[in-house]
């Protein structure tokens, strides 16, 4: 590593961030070049089936990037998707020197990327700031090793860890910067999914509308189908899948799929759906990232199973009591050493609540 690596890779990270939730299912990339320790352009990927981020900093390169540096926060690709080669363009560019932050895990480039460089002359450098580049493209490291989506639970509770009082009242358990922090995930996302109970509860729209950023798909599990075809879930079907059991009404099925909505039968498992199944038809959707924010019985069964890949906890300064509704439903542990444990845990404030933020220890 030469003396401003970490810098210039630092600037190809933010530029990176920039395309989170917007290219999926790629992932999010950024790209600097650097001449005689100016830069010289800079670019990130956009949306997916638009230039990748070592094409748009090309593009935008203010000069002659001859005998330059190019940072950028993943491998470049070496195969024809949507876009040509990113590889084919840098060489043709004359670019010296590649600093890559992370390889990458798609077996279609995974090194081949890096070999071709150094074949073409060029001094490649890997690993610069790798964790940083790996951590904004979780979700699409998972899609590409299992093709299912990178979970993440967010859960809203009180300092007791209650989501609702007896009754079902929920709204609002957290602050007004919790539920804008809330939508944020939810444009940052494939898509969002729900239990029907919550939705039979609360009908929510579960679109952004507190920050700017664009709708997931809409995820209901409702193995009955007892989703009202007049939820407010339909106000735009063609992002409405429900997944349903075999027992549902075809003639429900029939007309919810007339109103545009996609409607997906899978097998029962543990008085429930099969959640694996789930996940997979959605990877079959090309969902790599997804938000649930069900309620306790959907949040224990996804952690029960080890399909919770990330936790988000909004946690209230209120207290509700054992009447209220708990954020995880039973997990029926029978010792404490097999309760779930949270590595990289981040802990910050949103408005007067906490945030919890980590990962499970599997």
């Amino acid at each position: 590593m030469k003396p401003g690596d970490e810098r210039f890779m630092r600037r190809a990270l933010r530029l990176a961030r920039k395309g989170i939730g917007k290219t999926s299912p790629n992932p999010a990339v950024g790209a600097v070049i650097v001449k005689n320790g100016k830069v010289m352009a800079s670019g990130w990927h956009r949306k997916a089936g638009l230039p990748h981020a070592e094409i748009e900093a090309l593009r935008s390169a203010k000069g002659d990037v001859r005998g330059g540096t190019l940072f950028v926060t993943l491998e470049p690709c070496v195969h024809f998707g949507k876009t040509p080669p990113c590889v084919d363009a840098v060489i043709k560019a004359g670019i010296k020197r590649v600093v890559i932050g992370a390889k990458d895990p798609n077996p279609l480039v995974a090194g081949k990327g890096v070999r071709k460089l150094k074949r073409a002359g060029m001094e490649v450098d890997s690993g610069v700031l790798a964790d940083d580049c790996r951590a904004i493209n979780r979700p699409f490291e998972k899609f590409i090793a299992t093709k299912t989506p990178y979970v993440t639970l967010k859960l809203a509770s009180t300092l007791d860890g209650r989501i609702a009082i007896a009754t079902g009242e929920s709204r609002w358990i957290t602050s007004e910067e919790s539920r804008k922090a809330v939508h944020r995930l939810r444009s940052e996302t494939d898509a969002v999914m729900v239990g029907v109970n919550t939705l039979l509860r609360d009908d929510p729209e579960l679109t952004v509308r507190l920050v700017r950023g664009k709708d997931p798909l809409k995820i209901v599990l409702d193995s009955s189908f007892k989703t009202p075809l007049a939820a407010k879930a339909f106000k735009d079907p063609g992002r409405l899948v429900i997944f349903t059991g075999r027992g549902a009404s075809a003639a429900k099925i029939k007309k919810a799929r007339a109103l545009g909505a996609r409607v997906v039968v899978v097998p029962a498992k543990n008085n429930g759906l099969d959640i694996r199944r789930v996940l997979k038809e959605l990877g079959k959707l090309e969902v790599s990232s997804l938000l649930v924010e069900g309620g306790g019985t959907l949040s224990a069964s996804l952690v029960k199973a080890g399909l919770v890949d990330r936790f988000v906890f909004f946690i209230s300064p209120k207290l509700i009591g054992a009447d209220g509704r708990p954020s995880i439903g039973s997990l029926g542990l029978k010792k404490l050493s097999a309760a779930p444990v949270l590595k990289d845990v981040v802990v910050k404030r949103s408005g007067c609540d906490i945030v919890v933020e980590g990962m499970p220890v599997h």
